[in-house]
């Protein structure tokens, strides 16, 4: 008996924590705001690009350190030891270097894609979310006006998806160095950078601390908020910069650095509230090297940067000799979702695709499947209800469902021609011809 019972059991069917499962119509919007973010990736030339979600370990470890390296996920297939990759940034490295020879540089790619990170799951941390990356690399050298072009990027991404106001934070980590070197920090800097990075997070009594801790002189600290209190538009910041007499070659060329790119930004059309100078964006990651950028909504700045990246200078070094600096970004597009779920900015819609349901009322499904091909033909998602239940069920197939059109085939329509086309919205009902059915809901829809 207790065998028998225990075959009878069921499994649980609960989804690992970490992992994002999303119902229909949750998955709609989803994909929308992917698609576009894509569309747009497109239109300014950066190539669809795709890797393998497993790769060798030693490929992906070579560029990995710290706690990202107990994130990933390792396993032993065979005498292969393997791993999912945890950004879309080595795969890229990876990539780049075993088809060097065949690519056109600068190569601008896009990559939409899932990783995976073993991290503690809690909210708004995930284990697999997919990111939205470019990248546009160069062959020894690339030019600034790359930098300059990637916030038009964003501009666009940001305004398509509509998801209310937000501002593109710049900055340029050759200031924050060239200050550094001045200030004669030594081996503090990578861990002074770090900290200042937590400004927005923890603020400036909490990073005081932190940097006495790590051995910072009062009088560098002053010099510190010094540059990060400098404030006000892009115009200001530059003179602000220039005005603290800084006699570093580094500093000097990050100024003129952002100088560049803050020009032709008005060039591009970003418009000047939807941009700022904050040089308290210092990715603390070494491996940026120039602009930086990080993206927030001005209504919602607790939910930190929804978009992120930067200039580095070679993406490759551990896999090739060649000099292969590059400029990126990133979207975070699962913590994303979630995030605007959360506070109401997602608005979901219908749980499908179709915009009609045809319903026959007839046992010969000719007609019926006749008007759905023409609706397909014209463009209009739709489905035939060919199940055999009452009328009342149908409709109520398509209210749950969100189809805003019904059109009704029964035998007085097969005989005269003209179909009831219900909008279940408004509950209006019209009779059409099978030719002028799709652009009937054609105007509706679009």
């Amino acid at each position: 008996m207790s065998e028998v019972k225990k075959m009878d059991e069921k499994i649980p069917t609960r989804v690992l924590p970490g992992f994002m499962e999303l119902l229909p119509a949750e998955q709609i919007v989803f994909d929308r705001i992917k698609n576009t973010i894509a569309e747009v990736y497109q239109r300014y030339g950066f190539a669809p690009l795709d890797t393998p979600v497993i790769e060798r370990a030693e490929v992906l470890l070579a560029k990995a350190g710290g706690e990202t390296e107990k994130q990933i996920y390792q396993f032993t297939k065979g005498d292969n030891e393997l791993a999912l990759r945890f950004d879309l940034t080595v795969p890229l490295a990876r990539y780049v270097s075993e088809h060097v020879n065949d690519l056109v540089f600068p190569f601008r790619r896009s990559h939409i894609a899932k990783v995976y990170r073993g991290e503690r799951s809690q909210k708004g941390r995930y284990r697999e979310f997919y990111q939205a990356d470019i990248d546009i690399i160069g062959d020894g050298s690339l030019s600034l006006m790359n930098d300059a072009e990637i916030p038009s990027v964003i501009y666009d991404v940001f305004s398509k998806l509509n998801i209310g106001a937000f501002v593109i934070r710049i900055s340029n980590r050759k200031l924050i160095g060239g200050l550094l070197e001045s200030l004669e920090t030594g081996n503090m800097s990578v861990g002074v950078i770090q900290t200042i990075d937590k400004l927005e997070k923890i603020g400036q009594n909490e990073v005081h601390g932190i940097l006495v801790e790590l051995g910072v002189p009062d009088n560098t600290i002053r010099e510190i908020f010094t540059f990060t209190d400098i404030k006000g538009t892009p115009e200001d910041v530059l003179n602000a910069l220039r005005n603290l007499c800084i006699e570093n070659e580094l500093f000097q060329t990050g100024i003129k650095e952002l100088e560049e790119v803050t020009h032709y930004l008005k060039v591009l059309g970003v418009p000047p509230d939807c941009y700022a100078i904050d040089l308290t964006i210092a990715r603390g990651l070494d491996y940026y090297t120039g602009t930086v950028y990080e993206t927030i909504l001005r209504e919602h700045s607790e939910l930190g940067s929804i978009c992120s990246g930067g200039r580095y200078d070679n993406l490759a070094e551990k896999y090739t000799k060649r000099k292969l600096p590059g400029v990126g970004i990133s979207i975070g597009l699962t913590r994303l979702f979630s995030q605007l779920k959360d506070i109401g900015l997602i608005e979901l819609g219908a749980a499908t695709p179709t915009k009609a349901l045809v319903v026959p009322l007839v046992a010969d499904m000719a007609i019926p499947l006749e008007i759905a091909t023409t609706l397909r033909e014209a463009g209009i998602a739709a489905e035939v209800y060919f199940e055999d239940v009452k009328m009342k069920n149908k409709l109520a197939y398509a209210n749950k469902l969100g189809i805003p059109f019904v059109i009704l085939v029964g035998e007085d329509e097969i005989a005269s021609g003209e179909f009831a086309v219900k909008n279940m919205e408004t509950g209006e009902q019209v009779l059409l011809t099978k030719a002028d059915i799709p652009a009937h809901i054609k105007s509706a829809i679009m």
